[in-house]
This record gives structure tokens, sequence and C-alpha cells, in this order.
């Protein structure tokens, strides 16, 4: 039984990143849904009024396109339709719900397909009563459903906690002590993922759910990567709460192994033909460290990057020394335009190197690091050295002035 749970959780987290429950509507707000059961040229907005059981009917929708603004009114669904809109112009939605307004992200009109869109409006009468319920002295605790889930990529392992903050209580509870979750060192992008509590929060490596907390559960969904170093990646993560039952779910790879000493048992299975491995442990009391080492994952070796990287660095210093020194036969002029040149040559690679990484080409984040940390480092002697050209200069400027 275990492990068909084990897969069967895999195949639902793995494949979606899954939630622990429904998402929050509000965090959908407003993002574009490219769809294939809409006419090419479709955008639908629904308009929902805090839950998605609450549709507005009757609504009017203004959509922008190319600066130009179409309106439309919601239907029983609560949705306002526009069709034929031109592939690739600018598209922006929103409506005014009793005076709140709603808009969504701007976005390009797909050459096929359609767009989907949820607009939010503000339930006032549940915020108010979920407001007004005075909070207690309580504890939280991770229920059941928490879970760690590791799924090795090429740019690194990306993992998952996926927490399921239970409140035992009737009432709201404010814990003693902030619920603060703060991954290790190495972890590397952590980011709280849409569809969680919006209680939570991330600031670097540290996550915080506000108090207080509601009656029943509160889903929060954590991602950082780690990165592969000699193919092994070692994580010791605390938690801020009592965690009831320690579950760590990944994605198997090659001959990768997951061990730990708070694992009771690990297995093998196959979800949906994907293999997976399950381990499930004992209760973990709140600020002990949970420790998973995941040996054998496949990775790039650093060494040929780290040589080209080198011969970068050789050349650029090669080309410094020149600029620097000049030689017998170069006079001050041509010795500052190499400088200039080194300079402009290097900023322009760094630039390049910027708009590669915003695009998202495939590049791992320690080599994006790595290239840019020696850029800037060629960079600091040029400007040095020019610096030193400069009150060089003013110096000479200033003597002769004086003369």
């Amino acid at each position: 039984m275990r492990r068909l749970i084990g897969a069967a959780l895999l195949a639902w987290s793995v494949a979606a990143v899954a939630m622990a429950q429904m998402p929050d509507p509000r965090q959908m707000s407003g993002i574009p849904r490219p769809v294939d059961d809409l006419p090419a040229g479709a955008v639908s907005v629904r308009v929902i009024r805090g839950s998605m059981t609450n549709n507005l009917v009757g609504q009017p929708v203004q959509l922008t396109v190319d600066g130009v603004v179409q309106t439309a009114t919601t239907d029983a669904q609560g949705r306002a339709e526009f069709l034929r809109i031109r592939p690739g112009a600018t598209v922006q939605a929103g409506a005014s719900v009793d005076g709140e307004a709603l808009t969504s992200q701007a976005f390009q009109a797909p050459a096929s397909g359609g767009v989907r869109l949820l607009l939010v409006a503000t339930d006032r009468g549940a915020a108010s009563a979920e407001q007004s319920a005075p909070a207690a002295s309580g504890t939280v605790v991770l229920g059941g459903e928490t879970r760690v889930i590791l799924e090795p990529g090429e740019d690194g392992l990306s993992v998952f906690y996926i927490l399921e903050i239970v409140n035992n209580a009737a009432t709201p509870v404010q814990p003693p002590s902030p619920f603060v979750l703060t991954l290790p060192d190495a972890a590397l992008g952590t980011n709280v993922i849409p569809g969680s509590s919006p209680l939570a929060s991330a600031s670097g490596r540290t996550v915080t759910v506000r108090g207080p907390f509601p009656p029943g559960t509160t889903a929060v969904q954590v991602a950082a990567t780690f990165p592969i170093t000699g193919g092994r990646v070692s994580i010791a993560q605390a938690f801020p709460a009592d965690l009831n039952e320690l579950a760590v779910i990944s994605k198997r790879v090659g001959a990768m192994r997951l061990t730990s000493p708070q694992l009771a048992q690990v297995q093998e299975a196959s979800a949906d033909g994907t293999p997976v491995v399950f381990g499930s442990g004992g209760g973990v009391r709140a600020g002990q460290p949970v420790t998973l080492t995941i040996d054998g994952l496949p990775y790039a070796s650093d060494r040929p990057r780290n040589i080209a990287l080198a011969l970068v660095v050789l050349v650029v210093a090669g080309g410094v020394w020149a600029a620097v020194s000049g030689g017998a036969s170069d006079d001050g002029r041509e010795s500052l335009a190499r400088l200039q040149t080194r300079r402009d040559a290097l900023l322009a690679q760094l630039a390049a190197l910027e708009r590669q990484q915003q695009r998202g080409s495939g590049l791992s984040l320690a080599a994006y690091q790595g290239r840019r940390e020696s850029l800037m480092a060629a960079l600091e002697p040029i400007y040095s050295a020019l610096d030193e050209r400069a009150s060089t200069a003013t110096r000479s400027s200033s003597s002769a002035t004086g003369a």
C-alpha cells in the first residue's frame, strides 16, 4: 500500500508540482492562459467574486487591443468573449467591480488558439468575517500531506517543499514564534509557488508564513534549486513546526540513490511509466534538521567550462598587460585606445551574457555566474588602468596650468 501511495503521489506532484489544496483563485487572477478549445483570435474573460462558484453575471469587461478598447458583458457563466483579435496584438483585460479595479497582465495575442483569463474581485463579506474572528495563542503542525519532492535536471536538483500547515483548533491561532522556513545556503532561486496561501512570502532563502492561521489547512508550496556537485546533493533542512510524518518523493534517474537517517523505508516504483523513489519516516520535531543525501545524479562536468574561462582570463589579462605596458614603440594614445577597445569588447560580452540568461537559453546558473564573474574580474584591471591614466592626465594638466 505504501508503494502505491508513493507512486500515486509522485505521478501527481512531479508532473504538475501539484498543490496540497485547490489554489486560491486570487493567485490566478489576471494571468493569461493559452488554450486550444477557443477559436483562433478569441479571448475569454471570466469574472468571479471570491470563489470559483460565484460568477458575476452582466458584468462589463473591457479589452484593450493595441490601445483600442472593446467592451463585452459577462454571461451566465461569468464569461465575456472577444473574437478575431489580430495575432501579435498587445492585449489587456480589465473590469471594475464595486469600485475595485481588476486588470490582467498585458500579453501578445497568439497566432493560433485562444486565451482564457480569470479576474477575481474581493468577496468583502467573507473577508470581513475572516478578519473578525479573534485569534488565540496556539500552535500549528505540518500534516500528513507535507512532503519533499525532488526532480533532477540539467541545471541542478529542483526541490519542492509541499507544506500542509494544520491548525487543529476551531478558531484562528497565532503561534508563539513566527513560521519561518529557512532553506540551506546552497539553495538557489527560492520562491513561493503560485497557488500557495497569500500568507506566504519569500525573501532570499527565507520563506515566512504570516499568522494568524485559520482553522484547518494552510497550503504553501516552496521551490528552489540545488547545484549538483560531483553527482551528489546533500540537504539539511529544518522545519519551523512539528512534522507528523516525513515523506520524500523523487523522480529516479540513472543510478541515483536516496539516503537519510530519518527515512525508515526507501522504495522504488513506477508511476505511469516514470521510475520513482519514495522514502518515508516518522515524525520530526520542529527545528530538527532532516538530512537527505542524493547520490549518483547525472551532472555536467565543470572542467571544460573552467578551462574555457581560464583561457578567456589569460587572453584578457594578456591584452590588459599589453595595453598598460605599451612598449617602447607605443605612445600614450595607442595604449589608451587598446584599453578602451578591450573595455568595450568585454562590456559587449557581458551584455550578451545577460540577454542570453534573460531569454532562458539553457545556460546553467553555475555557468552563467562563473562566466559573469570572469568578465567582471577581467574588466576590473582595465578600469583601474583607465582611472590611473585619467588621474595622470589631470595631474599633468594641473602642472602645465601652474607653470
